[in-house]
């Protein structure tokens, strides 16, 4: 018999514990990064446990009378270990439509993990999504860059990297606050200019995550003559690392600023990590696909694979 209870702050050391080693684990589910914005997330996340022993974890903000896993991250689906099979995951299924309609939720927004953040194969979520009566309501087209084998550059990018070191840009991991403020004012200058929004993150929370994960997350900055002009915030995982922002001004775009710090990182990971995953290209509700930026990342030779959104009613 499958129990689910809701994670609460005393939780925390087990929480950590079992997602460390689950088969799709990723740092962003640590406690220590999920809860630096509860203020704006009420958080709902749920444990799973069968004859005592935690089997799953599910990351869940509360909307209403809604779940989301989670609201405040890219993914959220259920967190499990090597034991998890699919008997057993139809079973959380079941336990978490039974805790749903006991607590007044009416639906869950499901936010799977794409296949290439898994240790091992760990798809028992969406065969029991489906199983369920689950609807698929989102697909979102992101570009997967197999580092150890990317397909190849158009001469149009190589020239474009050549001429950034011709124009004496240079790439830089970079850590101080200075740093993270000069690179979310650019990334908040593009996003203001293009799109009317702003990042989600501040530089200061930006800073304190880094400073939380060090191992995990990175700013490379483009710089001419002690100027960021361009540069990409790097999420590393364990065989994928996530550009999180990119962002160049004017001046990068002409000279291939961006097209170099992107060369940087692909040459910094190769061989350490096997994928390359440069986020989204959808847009107003994921249904509009911004052609112009899937085609830039698309250049690098990286190729679309796709995030999953599934609703689920009780």
């Amino acid at each position: 018999m499958i129990i689910v209870r809701r994670y609460t702050d005393a939780d925390q050391p087990l929480w950590n514990e079992f997602n460390h080693q689950t088969k799709n684990r990723l740092f962003m589910f640590d406690r220590g990064y999920m809860d630096y914005h509860r203020d704006r997330f009420q958080d709902h996340s749920l444990m799973f446990f069968e004859d005592d022993q935690l089997i799953a974890l599910l990351p869940c903000c509360r909307v209403e009378d809604r779940l989301l896993s989670h609201g405040g991250l890219t993914y959220g689906g259920m967190l499990t270990d090597n034991k998890m099979k699919q008997h057993t995951m139809l079973d959380c299924f079941a336990a978490l439509r039974a805790y749903a309609v006991e607590n007044g939720f009416h639906s869950i927004r499901y936010k799977c993990i794409p296949h290439i953040y898994h240790l091992q194969s760990a798809e028992e979520d969406r065969y029991a999504l489906f199983a369920g009566g689950a609807r698929l309501v989102t697909v979102d087209a992101s570009t997967y860059l197999d580092l150890d084998n990317p397909l190849k550059m158009p001469k149009g990018r190589k020239a474009q990297i050549s001429r950034a070191r011709r124009e004496g840009v240079s790439v830089e991991v970079l850590t101080e606050l200075q740093d993270y403020e000069a690179f979310i004012a650019l990334e908040n200058e593009v996003l203001e200019s293009r799109h009317g929004t702003q990042a989600v993150h501040t530089a200061q929370e930006l800073k304190l995550l880094h400073d939380r994960f060090p191992e995990h997350i990175h700013l490379f900055g483009a710089l001419r003559s002690g100027k960021m002009i361009a540069g990409t915030v790097i999420f590393e995982y364990d065989s994928v690392i996530h550009t999180q922002y990119m962002a160049a001004n004017d001046d990068a775009r002409v000279i291939g600023a961006l097209d170099l710090c992107i060369q940087t990182v692909m040459d910094t990971y190769r061989g350490k990590k096997k994928w390359l995953d440069f986020g989204i290209s959808t847009e107003h509700g994921r249904v509009y696909l911004n052609e112009g930026l899937i085609a830039q990342k698309e250049g690098f030779g990286g190729r679309t694979g796709v995030y999953e959104i599934w609703e689920m009613d009780f």
